[in-house]
């Protein structure tokens, strides 16, 4: 896909034409908190930090950005998001009643966040709150005791919410090819199913970020960032047991950010 550019009627503001029909109700403004309800390509865009607007047109996405940011920073995720959206082949705007049952999913679903497990989370030194809910996955944003309470975290809102299939990090919703191979689902799976429930008293959790070719990069969280024994775990029984249930890969790598400075995997080159 050849997506073009053309500067809008601002500075911030920058519109992008994928080559096809995108709205043909003429202009659909689309705001951050009911995007994960009215259209996946929005919801898509404003998972891109520094997108402060999107407006859907008949053959163009109008974006507006942050003050505080320029387009070279944000131009590539965004090129990244619409190509994915489009080869994914989800419909740009929701169903009206598809989005009416989506509305009530969420609202219960943040429901229960604040009135159940922000407090017991935010007790124990945590925090987590609500990203988006897409195909039966709910992306949270975890942070600190968060990760290792992650399993019942899980096992509460799926009690009381059954469309929800999964909960994972909100890391988690970025477009990498690699997590959709079949290789990356049977890691995620063993991760998810026999890993991270036997770290989680610990506090751990690990978080597949990638697989490219014979690589994985896994992430760090909650006990196990910042843990002197962080390697020994990994290498003496995370990379063998992903190695086992997958045998051509030959290193698991750990791109998670221990000293608090820029994570390896994500700098360009």
């Amino acid at each position: 896909m050849f997506i073009q550019t053309k500067a809008g009627d601002k500075e911030t503001v920058l519109e992008f034409y994928p080559g096809c029909a995108v709205y043909d109700g003429g202009s659909l403004h689309v705001t951050s908190a009911d995007a994960e309800n009215v259209s996946a390509l929005a919801a898509r865009l404003y998972s891109v930090d520094g997108v402060a607007s999107v407006t859907l047109q008949s053959d163009n996405i109008s974006i507006e950005r942050s003050d505080n940011l320029d387009w070279d920073a944000l131009r590539t995720e965004i090129f990244s998001a619409i190509v994915a959206h489009f080869q994914s082949k989800d419909p740009i705007v929701v169903a009206e009643e598809e989005g009416e049952f989506a509305a009530e999913v969420v609202a219960q679903i943040q429901d229960l966040l604040a009135t159940r497990i922000v407090p017991a989370v935010t007790q124990s030194g945590g925090d987590v709150s609500y990203h988006s809910f897409e195909n039966g996955n709910l992306y949270l944003k975890l942070q600190g005791s968060a990760f290792g309470m992650l399993t019942g975290i899980t096992n509460m809102l799926k009690h009381y919410v059954p469309e929800i299939q999964a909960v994972l990090d909100h890391r988690e919703a970025l477009d990498r090819p690699g997590l959709k191979s079949i290789d990356g689902q049977t890691i995620r799976e063993l991760l998810q199913s026999r890993i991270n429930p036997s770290i989680a008293a610990h506090g751990g959790h690990i978080t597949l970020v990638d697989v490219l070719d014979d690589k994985v990069y896994v992430r760090l969280e909650g006990g196990c960032q910042g843990c002197g024994m962080a390697d020994v775990t990994l290498k003496q029984g995370v990379a063998k047991e992903i190695m086992t249930q997958v045998p051509h890969i030959t290193e698991v790598l750990d791109v998670t950010d221990h000293a608090g400075g820029t994570n390896p995997y994500y700098q360009p080159g």
